[in-house]
């Protein structure tokens, strides 16, 4: 099991109901796809939220990655929707 810092960020915040948590993670979360799928199953508000896990963008300690990246070591993960210009 390892502890992660979680940070939300835009409407992925707005349908979770916060902008950051701590979660002990269970041994079978190994990369963020791992984690998208994992917090699915916490409750609705997550599952709204990731409901197109797909197009959340991750960034690992600031650092912009992939669902398949390992999230070992990982100080901080931050979870966004796509970001649009105008």
């Amino acid at each position: 099991m390892s502890t992660v810092n979680l940070v939300y960020f835009s409407w992925v915040r707005e349908r979770i109901g916060k902008g950051e948590e701590t979660l002990d993670l269970p041994d079978g979360v190994v990369t963020v796809g791992d984690l998208l799928a994992h917090l699915k199953t916490l409750g609705a508000e997550y599952e709204s939220a990731l409901e197109h896990q797909n197009v959340i963008r991750a960034a690992i300690n600031q650092e912009h990655v992939d669902h398949g990246e390992p999230i070992a070591g990982a100080r901080e993960i931050a979870l966004f929707p796509p970001m649009t210009g105008g």
